[in-house]
């Protein structure tokens, strides 16, 4: 595998992890009031005694679970989806993390993504690896569709095998703020009508495993109505006045609720098809 290129000076890295943490610490509230989903009509209260639940009752995971992260993101979104997804199954060891904090362009996060399912969980097909359920934080969802696509033309190389792929606030169509001035390769191509985005969606009418996308409401970053592959609605999420809403979807244990319930074999939370965004 190729060395990732540096992207971001030194103290430009150090800056954006601590922006992330302060960011991480805004949002961790709950929303207590605005709109109820009723497809996915449960309370952070409620996912959080669901979660409790669980976490008493550990069950043992179908297969392994990969929880990939954000963009400029180095680790923090990853290490605390999988923290509380561990606490509710039998086989902790079976959930993995991945950041793509230091990469450059999604192939670079797609050889990345795809060493660490093979380090962890190796596989002797050829051309797959382990069968995985995969966690997608924000962008960490995109880049999950791209690792099980098949490469631009016709060039062989191994790809992601996803079961089920369950994204949180990930920019499936788009990031709204992708279109502020940039030369980031990962911006430019979460551009809404990017070559590279087009060229997922082509392959998503080809591609085997579901989607189940979530975002909470007002989110400014993705765009709720980016949250989820054309031809769907995401699992959309109340949000309070003053959280970021972007970070608060990630870590939303309403999501993580519905989300564990279906990893352990139990019946979901949320209904489908999904309730159309509000407004819409």
């Amino acid at each position: 595998m190729r060395r990732a290129p540096r992207c971001l000076p030194r103290r430009s890295a150090i800056a954006s992890a601590a922006l992330l943490a302060l960011l991480a610490l805004v949002g961790i509230g709950c929303a207590t009031s605005g709109p109820v989903n009723p497809s996915l009509p449960i309370s952070c209260d409620g996912a959080g005694v669901a979660i409790e639940a669980m976490a008493a009752a550990p069950r043992a995971l179908e297969r392994p679970v990969i929880v990939v992260g954000g963009f400029l993101d180095p680790g923090l979104g990853s290490w605390w989806v999988g923290r509380r997804l561990r606490r509710v199954v039998s086989d902790p060891d079976r959930v993995i993390g991945v950041s793509f904090f230091t990469c450059c362009d999604f192939e670079n996060c797609r050889e990345r993504l795809i060493a660490a399912v093979d380090e962890a969980f190796p596989s002797a097909d050829p051309e797959w690896t382990t069968e995985v359920d995969v966690v997608g934080v924000s962008m960490g969802g995109v880049v999950a569709r791209d690792a099980a696509a098949a490469r631009p033309n016709g060039v062989r190389a191994r790809r992601l095998r996803i079961a089920r792929l369950f994204t949180l606030s990930s920019p499936h169509r788009g990031a709204t703020l992708a279109g502020i001035p940039s030369f980031h390769p990962l911006q430019v191509d979460l551009r809404y009508g990017s070559d590279f985005l087009r060229r997922l969606d082509a392959e998503s009418r080809v591609a085997r495993y579901e989607v189940f996308p979530y975002v909470r409401l007002d989110d400014r970053i993705v765009g709720p109505e980016n949250a989820a592959p054309f031809g769907q609605d995401p699992w959309w999420l109340s949000n309070d006045l003053f959280s970021a809403a972007h970070v608060a979807g990630c870590i939303d244990p309403r999501a993580h609720a519905d989300i564990a319930r279906r990893l352990r074999g139990e019946a979901p939370i949320a209904t489908s098809p999904a309730a159309p965004l509000p407004g819409r």
